[in-house]
């Protein structure tokens, strides 16, 4: 199982940290975007996390359970309005089986590199696939390797900078890993919390779908379904079970 990175020191300022994930219009359209997937079926989140998406979804009516290794994320879910309503089950979202079957089950914001081997990846898409009904879609947000934006000999690019926080990613080509760093001010000085990934490409995924009984339905550039090119940052990416 992989290790907890997200415990109560990262759960406690999680929701504070800013970013454009958190902004009014990104939630919407990742909502809308997932709802019309489910349409009148459950949904399942693996990373629910504090329920960034998953509170907005099922006001939507949309039934939302979830997976999250993390009991401190998942506590500061369960003390927000209606957070004590979704099913939440603590494990490894890579293996860990919940009841029931969904229409829909799906990974935002980066959370399948949190999976540090592409076996345990490949897990994923197999836990997803067995969760799903037949035509059920798994959806996977996930950022472009920004290898194109690496300086000549060098590893590391900034991917957030602001006045209040910097962010940083190491790249390991050799093992296709990266780590994030992030820095913020903190008691006259800048603290600092690195957190290991594993970075996929795109056909990659497509094959990890097909091992699980899945194909490519589509991709995008975004949540308000922006056509995905060789320009693109990131994709949001939706396989269909057979």
């Amino acid at each position: 199982m992989p290790e907890d990175l997200f415990g109560e020191d990262v759960a406690a300022r999680y929701d504070d940290s800013g970013g454009e994930h958190f902004e009014p219009a990104v939630i919407e359209a990742t909502v809308d975007f997932l709802a019309k997937l489910a349409g009148d079926g459950p949904a399942l989140e693996l990373g629910i996390g504090t329920g960034r998406i998953a509170l907005p979804l099922s006001q939507r009516g949309v039934r939302v359970s979830g997976i999250d290794l993390s009991e401190a994320m998942v506590a500061r879910l369960g003390a927000k309005p209606g957070g004590d309503q979704l099913e939440v089950t603590i494990g490894d979202f890579a293996t860990t089986r919940v009841e029931g079957a969904f229409m829909l089950a799906y990974l935002v914001f980066n959370t399948i590199n949190n999976l540090t081997t592409q076996g345990e990846q490949v897990a994923c898409f197999e836990n997803a696939a067995a969760h799903l009904e037949p035509g059920g879609c798994f959806v996977i947000e996930v950022g472009v390797p920004k290898l194109q934006r690496l300086p000549p000999g060098q590893s590391f690019v900034p991917f957030d900078v602001r006045d209040d926080y910097v962010g940083i990613d190491e790249y390991d080509v050799l093992n296709q890993g990266l780590i994030s760093h992030h820095l913020w001010p903190a008691d006259g000085g800048w603290q600092r919390r690195s957190i290991p990934f594993r970075y996929v490409w795109p056909a990659e995924l497509d094959l990890m779908a097909r091992i699980a009984g899945m194909r490519l339905r589509e991709r995008w550039a975004g949540w308000e379904r922006e056509p995905f090119t060789a320009e693109s940052r990131r994709h949001v990416s939706v396989w269909e079970k057979a």
